[in-house]
């Protein structure tokens, strides 16, 4: 059994052929197909997070609206840079955000990928310290948000304060009761999934990582899932770790299916994320039921994870969204032993 989810990237463009055209439909549109897999049945609605791009931006307030929406579905990300976050700040909106959900929120979180400006975190007031890259900061800022996190007062309170103080060291408010067990990282390489173990942070492997041994992408990501979980094992955790794979899958079973997807890439793509780092892209899914179901008995990845996210082409529309999401559920998952 695997939960099954959407993952949006949030693409608009103003071209004709496409279903959102603006930021404003990109957002009401992500809402609306949240409420629709939530009435198929699915398990998450999860949402990219890029700067500096006609994408989904700020995740914040499109959770708190899809969780004012919803009641059972898992909200969340995949994934916020945590190189352009105010840590603490962020405590507020996530927990102001799960709130409003009722305890859904998932929030993915990563160091962050090559974005579409140079060192865009700048703009937002950002800077290494001495002695650390990009990547090192952004993984500081995911420390100090998962220790804030905790609940623990730190912050000395006005001896003359506007309102009355609870006893003691004060801590950031609202803070949401067991969101800390809710942060996923999202994991490009073994090392960063077995530092996420040890930090107690489920883990999410998209459709890219660096390529560590020349082998198939879902070769690599399984025994990145399996390092990940020894790791886990090693550090005494308690609870069950989660952990969640991207595929695009397309069941191919009507003309409008055949025309998008009908000649879609069957393997996967080397390239480079940076000047020094192979990555190593996973290949997408696109047949007839009865041949996508055989294909997909050979991902290890997918058998490796509890969680299933299925990347949407969101320009396509609400409408066509739903029926990729519907077509996989009723008629793939059961075959496979999903659902």
């Amino acid at each position: 059994m695997k939960k099954i989810g959407f993952l949006s990237f949030g693409h608009w463009t103003p071209s004709p052929q496409s279903q959102a055209r603006s930021a404003a439909d990109v957002l009401l549109q992500s809402i609306d197909l949240a409420v629709a897999a939530e009435e198929l049945g699915a398990d998450g609605a999860y949402f990219r997070v890029h700067h500096f791009a006609r994408q989904l931006a700020s995740p914040f307030p499109l959770l708190a609206a899809v969780g004012a929406r919803t009641s059972r579905i898992e909200i969340g990300t995949a994934v916020i840079d945590m190189r352009y976050e105010n840590p603490l700040y962020m405590i507020e909106d996530a927990g102001a955000a799960d709130l409003i959900a009722r305890g859904r929120l998932q929030l993915g979180i990563s160091r962050g990928s090559p974005e579409q400006v140079i060192d865009g975190w700048r703009y937002f007031g950002y800077q290494p310290g001495e002695g650390e890259t990009d990547a090192d900061m952004g993984r500081r800022h995911a420390e100090i948000f998962l220790d804030m996190l905790r609940g623990q007062g730190f912050a000395q309170p006005n001896p003359r304060p506007m309102f009355p103080n609870p006893p003691g060291l004060l801590r950031l408010e609202p803070l949401s009761e067991g969101l800390r067990e809710r942060i996923w990282w999202g994991a490009g390489s073994n090392a960063t999934a077995v530092w996420a173990a040890k930090l107690g942070m489920n883990l999410q492997s998209s459709t890219l990582k660096n390529d560590e041994t020349g082998e198939a992408f879902h070769i690599q990501q399984a025994a990145q899932i399996q390092a990940y979980r020894a790791a886990w094992k090693e550090a005494g955790h308690t609870r069950e770790p989660r952990v969640s794979v991207s595929r695009s899958i397309f069941a191919l079973v009507d003309d409008r299916d055949r025309a998008y997807f009908g000649n879609g890439q069957e393997e996967d793509q080397i390239g480079f994320i940076d000047e020094r780092t192979r990555a190593i892209f996973g290949r997408g899914y696109a047949a007839e039921p009865d041949r996508l179901i055989e294909q997909l008995k050979t991902d290890k990845a997918i058998a490796e994870a509890d969680t299933l996210l299925l990347t949407v082409p969101n320009q396509l529309g609400v409408a066509y969204n739903a029926h990729v999401i519907e077509t996989i559920l009723t008629q793939i998952a059961p075959a496979l032993g999903w659902r």
